[in-house]
């Protein structure tokens, strides 16, 4: 199974980023081998549709589903057409992010948690 992980930097000690679509960076990661790559979001400066882009992304890398802080309406529904399961952590790292999910620690959530373009106004 592949999740990804919503972070601020190239790397899994990074913090995560908090926003969804307007991540700095999706890190990937198969849990099944431990194998990981970290993908720029290229969303990230879109002047619109960035809740769509990124599921889009998530879903031709293979991700079943992704650990972020919280996710727009736009981008929710876009997950739930891809079939990527979207779970919410509040901090800590992307190594952080990872071992709660894999111990079932955190929620999944079936719809957004914030109104539109709030990634647009944080960080």
């Amino acid at each position: 199974m592949k999740i990804a992980v919503t972070a601020l930097e190239k790397n899994l000690d990074a913090e995560f980023d908090p926003r969804f679509g307007r991540c700095k960076y999706f890190a990937i990661v198969d849990l099944d081998t431990g194998e990981h790559v970290i993908e720029e979001n290229d969303a990230v400066a879109a002047m619109g549709g960035a809740g769509v882009k990124s599921p889009q992304f998530l879903a031709q890398q293979g991700v079943s589903a992704v650990v972020t802080g919280h996710v727009g309406p736009n981008a929710s529904r876009a997950l739930q057409a891809a079939g990527i399961k979207v779970y919410i952590t509040d901090s800590g790292t992307v190594s952080d992010a990872i071992t709660a999910f894999e111990e079932g620690k955190l929620t999944c959530v079936s719809e957004a948690t914030v109104d539109s373009h709030t990634g647009l106004n944080t960080q």
